[in-house]
């Protein structure tokens, strides 16, 4: 998705791009740019990628699972068409900047975003910034507690059954042959596992990240009554140990923003570049 704007209600032109190669992706994305004339670009992307500024790798692709697209230069195509300060972060990270500024984490110094989509990734943003250091937050990949007679192997071809292997959209998507689009009769059942195993991953960050709100987006977080129900296991792992009033009610949310998140991210980046 390629934009130009000054925020989420902004938005002057927008454009979606099929992500095949990086080849044919970045070329476009380069006409975009080159038509227009910007402040700042914003990317927020899909990971892993470079995101230290003093790495001779910033703004590169690195092990990521997405067929040829591994030391993609993304930093590189758009100086290559824009004369301008250029940020670069995930997208997850760049979704949480937006929900806090303009979304469903305003007035937070603290929030937590996660999406459940095809994979499974979550950014933070702690006091106006968002978090990284060695690696950006990879919260897809912790491990988490198993469901009690659950026998799925998981899909993540790095972990197993980490977080995104039990959770994700692909994950969901081969534990019950069809996607959440097309649960039908199993949702009820899909929506149990699924919120055992995010409630699982949560709790990890809750008491390491120690967030104001938690916004879970992504088509798989459209499964009916996944963020309450998330929200109640969550509460209940934690047994009562330093649980607050605001974790046993709405802690756990849709993002304020739709399905613009990602897009007001990069803008939010755009902005922090400038």
């Amino acid at each position: 998705m390629c934009a130009v704007g000054r925020g989420p209600h902004d938005i002057a032109d927008r454009v979606r791009i099929p992500t095949t190669t990086p080849t044919e992706t970045l070329a476009a994305v380069q006409d975009y740019f080159a038509a227009r004339e910007v402040a700042a670009v914003g990317i927020a992307t899909f990971g892993p990628v470079e995101t230290r500024t003093s790495h001779a790798g910033f703004g590169r692709i690195t092990s990521t699972p997405k067929p040829g697209w591994e030391g993609a230069d993304l930093l590189g195509a758009l100086q290559a068409v824009v004369d301008v300060p250029i940020a670069v972060d995930t997208d997850v990270n760049g979704a949480a900047l937006a929900e806090s500024r303009w979304g469903a984490g305003v007035g937070c110094s603290t929030v937590l975003y996660v999406t459940v989509g095809t994979g499974l990734g979550g950014g933070a943003v702690v006091g106006g910034r968002t978090l990284g250091g060695l690696v950006h937050p990879e919260m897809g990949h912790v491990r988490v507690e198993r469901l009690a007679g659950d026998r799925f192997e998981g899909v993540c071809p790095f972990h197993g059954d980490c977080l995104e292997g039990m959770a994700s959209g692909s994950a969901l998507a081969v534990r019950w042959g069809r996607p959440a689009a097309r649960l039908g009769a199993d949702t009820a059942a899909a929506v149990e596992i699924e919120a055992h195993y995010l409630a699982a991953g949560f709790h990890q960050f809750v008491y390491t990240l120690a967030p104001e709100v938690i916004v879970m987006g992504g088509g798989v977080s459209h499964l009916p009554g996944l963020h309450p129900e998330t929200n109640r296991k969550l509460v209940e792992s934690m047994a009562g140990y330093a649980v607050q009033p605001e974790h046993r009610s709405g802690f756990v949310v849709a993002p304020g923003l739709g399905d613009d998140s990602g897009i007001a991210g990069a803008i939010a980046l755009a902005q922090m570049a400038v």
